[in-house]
C-alpha cells in the first residue's frame, strides 16, 4: 500500500494496515519534512529550507534574546567597561582588516560611549549603522554572550534535594496573598512551586488502567523541559509562548502525539531533533547528552522533584496561550497552535498526577536504566543518526520497562 501525502500538521495513526503519513516541507513543498520550527512549528526539510522559511524565525529571534539580556544587566562599573572593550575592540579589528571596504575611519559615537559609562539603556535602533555592523559582528562571534551569567539549573542545586510536597501532591505552605496584590508571587524562584491544589487520582480522571509506557513518555517531556530551560537561560518567562513552542517541537510525545515504547526510542527522538538543523547550534550531540544527565539528575530527586517540574511546564503552556491570544497570526494558525497547547497542557497535568500515585524507588530504577542508555547512545552515537531502524524497533518490541522497574 503506498504511503500518504499530507501537506497537515496533524498527527495521523500508524498501523502495519496503515502506513506512517509523510507530511510535505511548507518551504519548497517538493521533499518530505523531517524537522519542526521551534518558533512557528512550520514543517521543513533541510537547513536551506529552515534559513529561508521567515527571517524573524532565524535572525530575529536570537537578535531580541541577546539584547534582552544585555538589557537587563546590572549596569555597574565592570559591565559598563566590559562592553567598552569588546565594541573597541571589534572597531580595532575592523580597521585592522584590509579586506573589508566597508571600514572607514569612523569610531564610536561620543553619545553612544557616555549613554554606556552613565548606564543608560542602548537598544540596537540607537547605533549608527557603523555601530550596528560592530554590534552584529560582536554578536555573531560571541563575544557578548561572555557578558551573559551562564544559568545554574535548579534542580542541580542543593536546595532541589529537600523538596517537600503534601500527600496529595499540594504545596505544603500556601500563600494568603493574591498575586493582584503582590507581584513579587510571581516572580521565579530557585525551585518551582508545586501545585497549589490537590492533584486528583488517576480514577478520577480516566475510567482504565494507565498505560504502562507512561514511564517512558516522562523521559520524553523532561528531556523537553530540561532543553528549553537551558536554551533559555532558565528564564522561559520572557518568551513563555516561543519556550513552548520549543518544548513541542523537541517532544514528540506533546508535539507529534507519538507513543515512543522503550527509553532508548524516546531518547532517540529527542537527540534527533537536538542534532537538527534548528537546534545543532546550541551543542548538538554533546549538548543532548548533558540533558541526558539532567533527567538522571531529576529523577534522582523522586516524586516531589518531578511533580514540580511538570508543574512548572504547565505554567509555561498555560501562560503561552495567554500569549498567543495577543499573536498577529492567521485564525487558522491560531487556531491549531490553541488547540496543541491545549492538547500538550492536558497531558502534563495527567502525567503529573500519575507520577504523584507512583513508589519513591520507581524513579532510581528508572534513572538507572537512562544512565544505562547514555552508555549506549556514547557508544553508538557517533554518527549523530538516531533515526529509529526496523530492526532496533525489533530488538525493542518485547522489552517491559514496568516489569524491570
Amino acid at each position: 500500500m503506498p504511503e500518504t501525502i499530507l501537506t497537515s500538521e496533524k498527527p495521523s495513526n500508524s498501523s502495519p494496515l496503515n502506513p506512517p503519513s509523510r507530511i510535505i516541507c511548507h518551504v519548497c513543498q517538493k521533499q518530505f519534512s523531517q524537522y519542526t520550527c521551534p518558533r512557528c512549528n512550520s514543517r521543513y526539510c533541510s537547513l536551506h529550507c529552515y534559513k529561508s522559511h521567515s527571517l524573524r524565525c532565524t535572525e530575529s529571534f536570537m537578535q531580541e534574546n541577546v539584547v534582552d539580556e544585555l538589557r537587563q544587566l546590572q549596569p555597574d562599573d565592570q559591565t559598563k567597561r566590559k562592553m567598552l572593550e569588546i565594541l573597541k575592540r571589534v572597531h580595532l579589528e575592523e580597521e585592522t582588516n584590509p579586506l573589508d571596504e566597508d571600514v572607514d575611519d569612523s569610531t564610536l559615537s561620543d553619545e553612544t560611549i557616555q549613554k554606556i559609562l552613565s548606564g543608560g539603556e542602548v537598544n540596537v535602533n540607537d547605533l549608527s549603522l557603523e555601530e550596528k555592523k560592530r554590534f552584529q559582528r560582536a554578536l555573531a562571534s560571541g563575544e557578548l554572550s561572555k557578558m551573559i551569567e551562564p544559568w545554574d539549573p535548579w534542580w542541580l542545586k542543593p536546595a532541589a534535594r529537600t523538596i517537600c510536597l503534601s500527600k496529595d501532591g499540594s504545596r505544603l505552605v500556601q500563600s494568603t496573598v493574591s498575586p493582584e496584590d503582590d507581584p513579587e508571587i510571581n516572580q521565579p524562584s530557585e525551585i518551582p512551586h508545586g501545585p497549589e491544589t490537590a492533584l486528583p487520582s488517576l480514577r478520577k480522571l480516566i475510567s482504565t488502567e494507565p498505560s504502562p509506557l507512561l514511564a517512558v513518555h516522562l523521559i520524553d517531556i523532561v528531556y523537553s523541559y530540561c532543553f528549553t530551560l537551558r536554551a533559555y537561560n532558565g528564564d522561559w518567562q520572557y518568551d513563555a509562548l516561543g519556550s513552548a513552542m520549543v518544548v513541542l517541537s523537541i517532544s514528540c510525545v506533546l508535539g507529534q502525539a507519538a507513543q515512543p515504547e522503550t527509553v532508548r526510542e524516546a531518547l532517540c527522538c529527542c537527540l534527533e531533533q537536538t542534532c537538527s538543523p534548528a537546534y545543532r547550534h546550541i551543542g548538538g550531540l554533546q549538548f543532548g547528552l548533558t540533558l541526558v544527565d539532567d533527567i538522571t539528575s531529576l529523577l534522582s530527586l523522586g516524586g516531589p522533584a518531578l511533580i514540580c517540574m511538570l508543574c512548572d511546564l504547565q505554567r509555561m503552556i498555560v501562560a503561552a496561550e495567554r500569549e498567543l491570544k495577543s499573536e498577529k497570526q492567521s485564525k487558522l494558525r491560531k487556531s491549531e497552535m490553541k488547540n496543541k497547547l491545549k492538547l500538550a497542557e492536558r497531558k502534563v497535568y495527567f502525567i503529573m498526577c500519575w507520577v504523584q500515585e507512583q513508589p519513591g524507588e520507581a524513579w532510581s530504577s528508572l534513572a538507572t536504566i537512562v544512565s544505562a542508555e547514555k552508555s549506549w547512545l556514547m557508544d553508538h552515537g557517533g554518527n549523530k543518526s538516531f533515526s529509529k531502524t526496523e530492526k532496533n524497533v525489533a530488538e525493542n518490541k518485547g522489552k517491559a520497562l514496568i516489569e524491570e522497574m
